[in-house]
């Protein structure tokens, strides 16, 4: 079994040729390009603005709802950078990696925002006593005790940011959002490649400690956003919404990684690696059954709500 430095060593020849990778592909974006300054008003306050209500701006509610959680899990950077700068390091490839991915996503924070306030999509004050709410709260990751539960982690998270921003720009009823939030799931989807080809080089690096990290992530997979204020709230929205839910975490996050890394197919595992496998078998066998209740559920809330409509 390889300790966390030995690990982390073996795999830096392997960050290192990720990150260069990363860094041809990645294609440089302004975030102000993306905001619609034109729709800007001041708010009330020192320079007399107007009142904000919902009604000045064009988002739907689910999309309004799913656009604030992703602002404020994107708010979190400082703690993020922090978890992942202690376990990876801030040396060599790893903490060039570490730096880079985290100046990166620091545009994901600044076009939410400004694009929320600039279209007056939200009300400013709840908004801002929202973020100091969540980031004072911090964040404590649920795999800090080791660098590859992390890798594992991020490699399915990076993959869900993606599809929840995807998801809330089609949902978002603006043609604006929907272009701003693609432009951040095609970062969200390089930052993915780059974890899950870490973790497929863990995997057969260390294939049973990997097998073993992989299935106790995904069993206790939580969104990064989890501890912000209203968060339940707004994940059942969200989810009856259609933008993320159980049926999108399996089919649409777990399954395409678990796939592409014939994470179920490995082979010359031992007996630890082989009872994670069969575990994580039977894992997913459960959150497809537990899904399909719940779009059973999804369909009859839909059909309710379209009845009061009428």
């Amino acid at each position: 079994m390889r300790s966390d430095a030995e690990l982390l060593k073996d795999l830096e020849e392997v960050v290192e040729r990720e990150l260069n990778r990363h860094l041809r592909v990645f294609r440089e974006w302004m975030p102000h390009e993306y905001v619609p300054w034109s729709r800007g008003r001041n708010f009330v306050g020192p320079l007399d603005g107007q009142p904000w209500s919902k009604e000045q701006s064009p988002l739907t509610e689910v999309g309004r709802v799913s656009l604030v959680v992703n602002l404020l899990t994107e708010d979190n950077l400082p703690s993020y950078h922090h978890e992942i700068a202690t376990l990876f390091g801030r040396d060599g490839a790893w903490g060039t990696w570490v730096h880079q991915w985290t100046a990166e996503e620091a545009r994901h924070s600044m076009v939410l925002r400004d694009y929320l306030l600039a279209s007056r999509a939200v009300d400013p004050v709840a908004l801002e006593r929202a973020r100091m709410a969540h980031m004072c709260g911090g964040f404590v990751s649920d795999n800090r005790h080791s660098p590859l539960h992390t890798v594992a982690y991020v490699a399915f998270q990076e993959l869900a940011t993606r599809i929840s921003h995807r998801n809330t720009g089609r949902s978002s009823g603006d043609p604006v959002c929907d272009r701003m939030l693609a432009q951040v799931a095609n970062d969200e989807n390089l930052h993915m490649i780059f974890y899950r080809n870490l973790l497929d080089a863990a995997l057969e690096l260390a294939p049973d400690q990997a097998m073993q990290a992989v299935n106790e992530v995904v069993r206790a997979f939580r969104m990064p956003g989890h501890g912000m204020p209203g968060f339940e709230r707004a994940a059942v929205e969200i989810a009856v919404g259609g933008i993320y839910n159980l049926r999108v975490h399996h089919d649409d996050v777990l399954l395409p990684v678990l796939r592409h890394l014939k994470v179920m197919q490995r082979g010359g595992l031992g007996p630890d690696g082989l009872k994670a496998q069969e575990e994580l078998g039977l894992h997913m066998a459960e959150l497809d059954a537990q899904a399909t209740r719940f779009d059973e559920r999804r369909a009859a809330i839909l059909a309710r709500r379209a009845a009061t409509k009428a």
